[in-house]
């Protein structure tokens, strides 16, 4: 139980959980701020040195969240506005060259399972352009500094039989591209983050180590060139949700004078201790298990177009 961790991506909730428990962790850096209507909270994670990531269990660099409640309404202006966010934190993370890039977009995930659709549903709605521009040169678009985009979908292992890292060098290889962002789902700690949290990072992403199935990290130490990741969170583990119920049962039988003692003994269990019973009692068939919202085809719908035109906005200016 020494190696407990909750199962999470997001380098914030990471961070909260050290900052319960009231301990500082030297060579992270975190900031928040509010876009001006105040309705998305922006918040970075700048891990700087390796104790700093170590201590995290995530490698160096910057996470940016991007937390928007109303995120799962229909509000078209309000989704601009999230896109607008995103499309400002990419351009901070980007590469910085003269003239065009040319940037390669990996959609992540298997399409065939919709909490896990995200990455292939954004680049459906993504303006690719490398190939007008190949055909008509630069100054189609009515502009020189228009990026180069292009996209591929690799599929998951149990589809195509490789590794998405082992496809994405292949292209790499062939179009030389001057960066990667790989969109990809996330699994989050907290059920009020699915699918109302972006978290982009420029340390690129492991394919499925949310869920406990760990394939070859995407970052730029295997592909060899700057890699971007965007997620959105779309499971939890079900033990976590267990576990929070378990909490907020020990805070109301404290309350009351005729389960105060029995409460009591089950808030002696930290964390860890509280995890893991809750691991032993759930039977084997729930232990793997993780849950997402009942309107996740509608979300990754919606969500996908919020990305997609973040992106559009921050590569091709649309």
């Amino acid at each position: 139980m020494s190696q407990f961790q909750v199962r999470t991506d997001l380098a914030l909730e990471t961070s909260e959980k050290f900052k319960e428990d009231n301990v500082e962790i030297k060579g992270v850096r975190l900031t928040e701020e509010e876009s001006e209507n105040g309705e998305i909270k922006i918040t970075r994670v700048v891990i700087e040195t390796e104790n700093g990531a170590k201590a995290m269990g995530k490698p160096k660099g910057t996470y940016v969240t991007l937390e928007a409640p109303g995120m799962s309404e229909q509000d078209e202006d309000y989704h601009r506005e999230i896109s607008e966010q995103l499309a400002r934190v990419l351009e901070e993370l980007l590469p910085q060259k003269e003239g065009p890039l040319s940037i390669l977009v990996v959609g992540l995930g298997n399409r065939e399972v919709t909490p896990d659709a995200l990455g292939p549903r954004v680049v459906d709605n993504m303006m690719i352009t490398r190939h007008i521009i190949k055909e008509f040169g630069k100054y189609v678009f009515g502009q020189a500094g228009t990026n180069q985009i292009s996209s591929i979908v690799p599929g998951v292992m149990a589809q195509t039989g490789m590794e998405s890292l082992e496809i994405v060098k292949g292209i790499i290889d062939e179009t030389s591209p001057d960066c990667i962002i790989a969109v990809d789902a996330l699994a989050a700690r907290s059920t009020r983050r699915l699918g109302r949290t972006i978290q982009i990072t420029d340390t690129g992403i492991n394919p499925g180590s949310g869920v406990g199935n760990h394939r070859h990290g995407l970052n730029r130490e295997s592909a060899g060139i700057p890699v971007i990741a965007i997620g959105i969170p779309t499971v939890v583990d079900a033990a976590t949700i267990v576990s929070d119920t378990m909490e907020s049962l020990i805070e109301a039988m404290n309350q009351s004078s005729q389960l105060k003692s029995l409460g009591g003994t089950l808030g002696t269990l930290d964390d860890a201790e509280q995890h893991e019973l809750v691991r032993e009692l759930l039977s084997p068939a729930l232990n793997t298990m993780f849950v997402t919202p009942k309107d996740i085809d509608e979300s990754i719908k919606r969500l996908s177009f919020t990305v997609s035109e973040g992106l559009n906005i921050a590569l091709c200016g649309a």
